[in-house]
């Protein structure tokens, strides 16, 4: 499979659920990519008589040039006089921001621990190890914001640290309370005690678990947040800064 190397550095998300087009709808230089791989969501235009597609190969993203005469494509980023990046604005439009939306179904059908008020105009999705310190650094580190009403996070339970891991997870999703069961075990109260629980909550772990994979993510906690119309993602504990920019505001 060829290599892409001008933009492989790209943010890996998901594929699937927004625009792509038949090899067929394509001219030939174009097309002869969709066969090494790339997959077509849309056409903008470009400068100078070139046409621009925006295109996805393995979870990132990749802007193609066709030449005028329709008989070569450039692969890559194309910038002006003053190195702006032209390609970025239909990369957005056209795969980026389809893309986050499909990411953000994915963590709103995944199982998850309400935190926070019902009504609260700003949502998290978090990805959370029982056994995770940071996890808990993190749920300190959010209280105000959440004590507030101002933002709402929803804990998508993962066993991945521990070996007792899984089931920890699986008793605090299948608790009576599982909002209250799950603040007592992050502020230290009550810690969870690993348990059997029913075959369909353990399902729902090894389906966190999955989802965490698809993602290629490292770390609990990873968060994402909206920014706009785009799906911002955090890896850890944020620093003040990022905190601020995640929570939509400064501490309450």
């Amino acid at each position: 499979m060829p290599r892409f190397p001008l933009w492989c550095a790209s943010t890996c998300l998901l594929l699937g659920a927004f625009p792509v087009f038949a090899v067929e709808d394509w001219p030939a230089p174009v097309q002869a990519l969709t066969e090494q791989g790339l997959t077509i969501h849309g056409r903008f235009d470009a400068p100078d008589g070139l046409t621009g597609f925006a295109a996805s190969y393995q979870g990132g993203e990749v802007a193609i040039y066709l030449t005028r005469d329709g008989e070569h494509a450039i692969v890559g980023t194309l910038v002006d006089a003053q190195g702006n990046d032209l390609s970025k604005a239909a990369l957005d439009e056209w795969v980026r921001v389809p893309q986050e939306a499909a990411l953000w179904e994915k963590l709103d059908a995944s199982h998850w621990i309400v935190d926070g008020d019902a009504d609260a105009e700003r949502v998290l999705y978090t990805f959370t190890d029982p056994n995770c310190p940071y996890c808990k650094q993190f749920w300190d580190d959010t209280r105000p914001w959440v004590a507030a009403g101002e933002v709402q996070l929803r804990h998508i339970m993962v066993g991945i640290l521990e070996p007792d891991s899984p089931a920890k997870a699986a008793s605090l999703l299948g608790a009576d309370d599982p909002a209250a069961a799950l603040a007592a075990h992050s502020e230290g109260d009550a810690p969870i005690e690993a348990a059997a629980q029913p075959r369909d909550i353990e399902d729902r772990i090894y389906r966190n678990n999955q989802l965490f994979d698809e993602l290629d993510l490292l770390a609990t906690p990873t968060t994402f947040y909206r920014d706009g119309d785009r799906v911002r993602r955090l890896e850890g504990v944020p620093d003040e800064d990022d905190m601020v920019e995640a929570m939509g505001g400064a501490q309450p």
